[in-house]
Formats: structure tokens, sequence, C-alpha cells
């Protein structure tokens, strides 16, 4: 076998079997909140900045149009956002959290350390190292 195509050596597979690894991680404490993991990170980029466009969210979150479309359907319908058109232009829309999005933002709080409590195994400083990593594998794979 082409030692290339071997899926030991595949860097995207690890990444792969990383992302679903860590959404189950993340699967129990969402439940508590009643949330998906897709709609804690749009909560997440309005909790950093709210009343925003919608291409705001796009951009800072990289959830796809259409994906994002049906998660900020989902957030509006819990009563965590509100979606509103623009005054100066209608065909634009901004997001914004309702009073029970930022109360959810208290109950969210300790989640990252809960699930950083499940990798034990690595220092803050190898945490920090692939998260930069990650961001310049990211970096180059969208540009």
């Amino acid at each position: 076998m082409m030692e290339q195509l071997k899926l030991s050596n595949q860097i995207c597979h690890r990444y792969y079997v990383a992302s679903n690894a860590i959404t189950r991680a993340y699967r129990p404490l969402l439940d508590e909140l009643g949330l998906t993991y897709p709609q804690y990170v749009v909560l997440m980029a309005l909790w950093e900045e709210d009343n925003v466009e919608v291409k705001q969210v796009k951009a800072k979150t990289h959830i796809d149009g259409g994906a994002l479309s049906l998660i900020l359907k989902k957030l509006s319908a819990k009563n965590l956002i509100n979606i509103v058109p623009s005054e100066l232009d209608k065909r634009i829309k901004h997001v914004q959290l309702s009073d029970k999005g930022w109360q959810l933002q208290q109950e969210a709080s300790g989640i990252p350390e809960k699930l950083m409590c499940q990798v034990s195994n690595m220092s803050r400083e190898e945490v920090l190292l692939l998260k930069t990593l990650t961001d310049k594998l990211v970096e180059n794979l969208i540009e």
C-alpha cells in the first residue's frame, strides 16, 4: 500500500475524529441548556458582539449560510435571539440576543472549564499550541 494513503498518516482524519469527539463531549453539557453545538457557537459569537448582521455571524462562526439560517430560526424559536430587519435596508437582517439569550450566557459560563477537565493529560501550553497550529491550518485551507 502507498504510504501517503495510509489512514494513520492523515492529519485530516485526526481532525475529523477530534471534531466528533469534541462534539460528543459537549453534548451532555449543552443538553442541560437545550442547545446543539452549532447553536452554542452562534451564541458565543453573539455574546462577544451583539446586534450584528447575519453576514457577520457567518464570517465569525464559519458556518455555512444555509445551516446558519436554520440555526438562527431555531434560536429565535427558543426566544434566545431576535432577527430584526435593518432600518436602512430591509434585506439586511440583524441578530440580537434576547434577555433570555443573555441570561443563558451565565448558565453556559462553566462549560469551557468542564470540557477542559476532560482533557487532563494536556498542559495549558499544549492546548494553546494546538489552538495556534489549528488556526494556522484553517487559515491556510480557507484562503
